[in-house]
């Protein structure tokens, strides 16, 4: 019997323990995301997981990469752009409400001044009840004059040069799924915690969800919402630039790119502002949490574990010699920045004859880039050299491969460096994200451990074929590099410590019942401008 179910189908379903609320990610697609979530959801058996999958557009995304465990009661798959349920009404004049749309005009303002400066939170809280309720209709927000009204001031206040054509359109489509959004939250079937794994339009359904149930929310923050999105936005310029762009905010910026920007950070404050607790997988990224307007006492740290029982022993499959193979586990995607790890490869490849680069990972998601990355390679000389595998089961690949590369303009805790690390392999890896703590340690009892490999700077492929040179043409230093990878791991990175950190969190969500936004009226205050 299939579980996966329209939002109208939802009625009859049983209520579920958890309710993950996921967007871009499992079951539909791969990366480490998704291999966190399904981890969790098999860690935990003994609970009933409820799914709500987001996506773009239906065409961006093909069949289910990932099976549901038994424990999956539901899924529901919904898409913020391309909804048809919130189409089908044809275009009529109407009034509005001008008390709707007052209230909307101060939300509005509060969100946009420092601290809700000048702006009032109850518009918020009325805001946020309008929508649940269905008193502020998308028919209202698409047709009415009132709605008109406010757009075309909004446009003469804050506009710097776009057309109020192209304005208009861009509010329409950026607010259409917020009114998808509120269906869903209102039909969901019970739940006795909500989890999201990102802010942005999962993390807003998250601060409705908790906002109409009472129930408890969870965050956990793989990557920083916002910056991914402003490293989508600019990802041409951030790869074409291989200065300092990539270690600092990118502030240029055209005015509907910012509008966008600053769209995604309220909802993630709204999100922030609803959450009971919210998990950053490393220090760094808690910091920018707060920066971003997490209360701090809200905030925690918990890595990623990988399951060392499984693949510990991996590193007795090892040949006795290292292996000249250079391995990038991940997807063919611009984020990952093969071509930087495909230039790399040339200048390996002259110093140590032997070697070898595999892409071990799907090619779908950017079959463009794709083709880019196989034209470089051709270009290069490197066809015998470079091999795509496509998706590869990681403990059937890990014993086969020298060491691992991770070229990345951005990351959060890579998983795949971790599983790694327990099987043997060593590596290679931009400075992203916590990239340096894995490599290097974090605190002086984790880097007496020693390096488990280096880290270079983002697309510089020079950099990146000196550090693989030095590591697969010195046996003495490449062994040190192992071990310490192996024990760093099995000290600070097993599955259970994290299947530990998170049963407590749903534990205390399960017994307190209830969600922190009973303080909202006065904690609104914190809600992003």
């Amino acid at each position: 019997m299939s579980r996966i179910y329209k939002l109208e189908e939802l009625k009859n379903v049983e209520a579920v323990d958890v309710c993950l609320l996921l967007e871009g990610t499992f079951p539909y697609v791969s990366g480490g995301v998704s291999s966190w979530v399904n981890q969790i959801i098999r860690g935990f058996p003994e609970l009933k997981f409820g799914i709500v999958f987001l996506g773009s557009r239906p065409e961006d995304y093909g069949d289910m990469k990932y099976a549901l465990p038994d424990n999956v009661v539901y899924l529901t798959v919904h898409f913020m752009h391309g909804d048809s349920r919130l189409t089908r009404s044809q275009p009529a004049p109407r009034p509005g409400n001008p008390v709707l749309f007052q209230n909307v005009a101060e939300a509005h303002t509060a969100f946009q001044s420092p601290h809700l400066a000048g702006g009032k939170p109850g518009a918020v809280n009325a805001l946020l009840g309008d929508l649940l309720s269905g008193t502020l209709k998308h028919d209202d927000f698409l047709y009415s004059e009132t709605a008109w009204d406010f757009i075309r001031d909004q446009y003469r206040a804050r506009s710097t040069d776009p057309s109020f054509v192209d304005y208009f359109w861009t509010i329409r489509a950026m607010h259409t799924p917020i009114w998808t959004l509120a269906d869903i939250a209102r039909k969901l079937p019970p739940a006795r915690a909500y989890h999201t794994v990102s802010t942005g339009y999962a993390g807003f359904l998250g601060a409705l969800l908790t906002r109409l149930t009472g129930k408890p929310l969870l965050l956990s923050e793989h990557g920083i919402y916002t910056k991914e999105r402003k490293i989508d936005l600019y990802q041409s310029e951030w790869i074409r630039d291989n200065r300092n762009v990539f270690e600092r905010e990118v502030t240029q910026v055209s005015y509907f790119r910012g509008v966008w920007i600053r769209f995604f950070e309220v909802m993630g404050k709204l999100c922030y502002d609803h959450a009971n607790r919210i998990v950053a997988l490393y220090e760094t990224n808690r910091l920018r949490q707060v920066h971003d307007g997490a209360p701090p006492e809200k905030t925690l740290n918990i890595p990623n574990g990988i399951d060392l029982p499984r693949l510990g022993p991996l590193i007795h499959q090892r040949p006795a010699e290292i292996p000249q193979v250079l391995c990038l586990i991940g997807r063919v995607v611009p984020i990952k920045d093969i071509k930087t790890f495909i230039r790399a490869m040339r200048t390996v490849v002259n110093r140590l004859p032997a070697a070898e680069a595999w892409i071990a990972g799907p090619e779908d998601e950017s079959p463009e880039y794709a083709e880019e990355c196989r034209n470089l390679v051709a270009s290069l000389g490197l066809t015998d050299k470079v091999k795509f595998l496509g998706f590869q089961k990681i403990p059937e690949l890990l014993p086969k491969i020298g060491l691992g590369v991770l070229s990345s303009i951005s990351e959060a805790l890579p998983l795949v460096l971790l599983e790694g690390f327990a099987a043997g392999v060593p590596a290679v890896t931009t400075d992203v994200g916590s990239c340096r703590q894995l490599i290097y340690g974090l605190g002086p009892e984790d880097q007496a451990l020693g390096a488990a490999g280096r880290v270079v700077k983002v697309a510089d492929a020079q950099g990146l074929a000196e550090a693989a040179v030095e590591l697969l043409g010195n046996s003495e230093a490449w062994h040190a590099a192992q071990r310490a990878g192996v024990e760093r791991v099995s000290r600070y990175y097993t599955q259970t410590m994290m299947f530990d950190a998170y049963r407590t969190l749903y534990d205390a969500a399960f017994s307190s019942g209830t969600t922190s936004s009973d303080a909202t009226e006065t904690s609104f205050a914190q809600v992003a401008h």
